[in-house]
């Protein structure tokens, strides 16, 4: 009788663990007809992709990308992404760290010497990173009610990064830190300045420079103004109260800066997401801290959390984006190496539970 080698027995033992976190075989067969049913049901405009160990599982774009032009969204459409840039962000600040750059558990002021708010000495990185800064809400207009009254004043006049700082972080602190999570552009603002101290570089160069070159990511970059972006889609809101879309309010996109000032196409993230969990931008220390809970289960730049399925326990990262029309997802089952991508641009389907849809699909 023939005995299997150690080495053997490891590499079938690998293979039924990957086995077991595959997304089920019927998941390609399952997709097609969910999320075209859902999209036709929320009036979903834009794209969505999904790929999973490598594999394009589904890829399809939906309703105009331009609807003066009657353009349709194809699957290299730009789109605003709003705070999934608030990840890229994080990759940068936990690359700083692991190059040793960078302690995330200083204080503010040790990586930015002339921080102008009273939390200098006692805010951390990691803080910061956790939206438990206890610095003041940057967001204060109550409601898009509100906003399409009275303007959103801090977005509709252009601002330097350094004027950003002194605005929104030079006054005292409204809590202590760590005693609540309080999602807030303020923090990542905060971090684009270090980023553009360790670096010497702008924010924008620093991402590139660390990030999209190296990953070949073409379509992605910071909004501008006064920048004419080819394929970049125009973004439109649904007003409950008038029961139609309208065009989104005029704003300086650029003011969204770190937390929010990226647009970027769906197999851009994909890209991105699976060079991310893949190891390729952080070692494992550091991708750990990445997904490491805290208040709200928000780690850094994302929420990670467990969700329970047919009795067996899935690890999700997610990361959304949401401002006016402009509204995006990036979804990954950690154990399954599945990630779903949604780029839209109205803000009619909630995609929240479009990406949990498709999540399930993916584990059932």
């Amino acid at each position: 009788m023939l005995h299997e080698s150690p080495g053997r027995k490891l590499l079938a033992f690998l293979a039924l663990l990957l086995m077991a976190a595959a997304p089920s075989p019927a998941a390609p067969t399952l997709l097609g007809p969910a999320i075209d049913s859902f999209a036709r049901a929320h009036d979903f405009s834009g794209t969505i992709l999904v790929r999973a160990h490598g594999r394009t599982l589904y890829s399809r774009s939906f309703g105009l990308a331009d609807r003066a032009f009657a353009v349709p969204a194809r699957a290299d459409t730009r789109y605003r992404v709003a705070s999934i840039t608030k990840l890229f962000t994080s990759v940068l600040i936990l690359q700083l760290a692991q190059e040793g750059r960078l302690d995330l558990d200083a204080p503010v002021r040790a990586a930015l010497p002339d921080y102008p708010g009273e939390g200098g000495d006692r805010v951390t990185i990691l803080q910061l990173l956790h939206h438990v800064s206890g610095i003041a809400q940057w967001d204060n207009v109550a409601s898009y009610q509100e906003a399409f009254a009275h303007g959103v004043d801090r977005y509709q006049r252009p601002l330097a990064p350094a004027q950003l700082l002194q605005l929104c972080c030079a006054g005292p602190l409204v809590r202590a830190p760590g005693a609540a999570f309080d999602y807030n552009n303020a923090d990542y603002f905060v971090l684009g300045r270090i980023i553009e101290r360790l670096t010497s570089r702008s924010y924008e160069e620093a991402l590139a420079e660390r990030i999209l070159r190296p990953l070949g990511l073409r379509d992605t970059a910071m909004l501008r103004w006064d920048a004419i972006v080819p394929r970049l889609a125009p973004t439109y809101f649904w007003r409950d109260d008038e029961h139609r879309l309208v065009a989104d309010m005029p704003v300086y996109y650029e003011n969204w800066y770190a937390a929010a000032g990226l647009y970027s196409s769906a197999p851009d993230l994909m890209r991105f997401a699976e060079a991310l969990y893949g190891g390729r931008l952080l070692g494992p220390a550091m991708t750990q801290r990445l997904l490491a809970a805290g208040l709200d289960d928000y780690g850094c730049g994302l929420w990670s959390y467990n969700v329970t399925r047919g009795g067996r326990v899935h690890r999700v990262a997610k990361r959304p984006g949401s401002m006016m029309g402009a509204n995006a997802m990036l979804y990954r089952l950690l154990d399954e190496q599945a990630t779903v991508v949604i780029l839209a641009n109205t803000n009619r389907a909630d995609l929240d539970m479009f990406a949990q849809r498709i999540g399930d699909i993916l584990v059932r």
